[in-house]
């Protein structure tokens, strides 16, 4: 119950400056909206400094992804293609689902898809994902000398939440409620790291469901998965009911498949719609399972512990992110 209702917070603070619309993710592929890059900066920022006081005080641990340099290179470049078409990320795929997008349920529909196929091919394909460069991070590094590290850490938490201001500048755009998004997450996710000790995520939720749904659980990694699989069950239920309820609350619940930035780019079909939102899904959750992980239990929660694999990997995801933007958003 309690990771429930953690998914839902989720979804509301996404909802709160509406970071889960196909509009704000596909405006930040084609450079128009900034507030994705804005949030994630803040909430690593912000994250960084509470989960560095948590850690200092005994009341959280670590969970470093480990640097497999194939799967958080190319799984980094094809996730953000995927983010790019879909228009959503795992997490914020649910929680539109919810708000009745349902370009974003045929995406949940490909990303279950992408993640039953990573499971069976992965026996096949595992070398691609190597090599193995370890579990670093600035701890790593400086843990053992802690009047430097913990200075460190807050300098690189002040960091991110100045570029966070520095691009909102920039951006001369007078909405701020990325703010208390971004701070919210960063919240929430410290404290999921506290009391659940362990990172937010959302896309093993994917193979972990598919896997079951075709009996593909005889095997190793959905062995790996398991633990995590099923806590994001309840997480992203959380997150798709936030869809729904603060969306009727605000009456704005609206069954649809085309939105705005889409019709302007790519034109109104639906059929055309479906197909590459049933695409972005799968190559997105193919994408994450290579890299070990997401926008929100990689990028943002790797980067509040300044892992090495994670700021790699958000690296690649807006490299592919922002390339797909250029060549697949052409005006009409």
């Amino acid at each position: 119950m309690t990771t429930l209702f953690l998914g839902f917070i989720f979804g509301v603070l996404l909802q709160s400056a509406r970071l889960n619309r196909f509009d704000t993710i596909s405006g930040m592929a084609t450079l128009e909206n900034y507030k994705v890059a804005k949030a994630i900066s803040l909430a690593i920022g912000v994250g960084v400094i509470l989960l560095g006081i948590e850690i200092g005080l005994g009341l959280a641990t670590y969970h470093i992804k480990p640097f497999l340099l194939g799967g958080i290179v190319l799984g980094g470049l094809i996730f953000g293609a995927g983010m790019a078409i879909l228009g959503y990320c795992p997490g914020t795929v649910m929680v539109s689902a919810g708000e009745g997008s349902l370009d974003a349920m045929v995406g949940i529909l490909g990303g279950l898809a992408g993640g039953l196929v990573y499971t069976l091919l992965l026996p096949s394909i595992s070398g691609v994902l190597g090599p193995n460069l370890g579990s670093g991070s600035l701890y790593t590094l400086l843990g053992d000398s802690p009047m430097i590290f913990y200075p460190v850490t807050v300098l690189c938490g002040i960091a991110f939440i100045a570029i966070a201001f520095l691009v909102h500048k920039l951006d001369k755009s007078q909405d701020k409620s990325w703010v208390i998004a971004g701070t919210g997450i960063a919240i929430l996710a410290a404290f999921v790291f506290h009391f659940a000790d362990r990172p937010i995520g959302a896309s093993t939720f994917f193979p972990y469901v598919a896997d079951n749904i075709f009996g593909a659980v005889n095997n190793e990694y959905f062995k790996q998965i398991s633990k995590s699989g099923n806590w994001e069950v309840l997480f992203l239920a959380g997150g798709l009911l936030s869809g729904l309820v603060i969306s009727l609350l605000r009456k704005d619940f609206r069954i649809r498949m085309i939105h705005d930035n889409w019709e302007k780019y790519k034109g109104n079909s639906f059929g055309k719609r479906a197909i590459w939102a049933f695409v972005g899904g799968f190559i997105l959750i193919f994408g994450a399972r290579m890299a070990g992980g997401c926008t929100s239990g990689h990028v943002i929660s790797g980067g509040m512990q300044l892992a090495a694999s994670s700021l790699a990997f958000a690296v690649f995801v807006f490299a592919g992110l922002l390339l797909t933007g250029k060549f697949f958003y052409l005006k009409k």
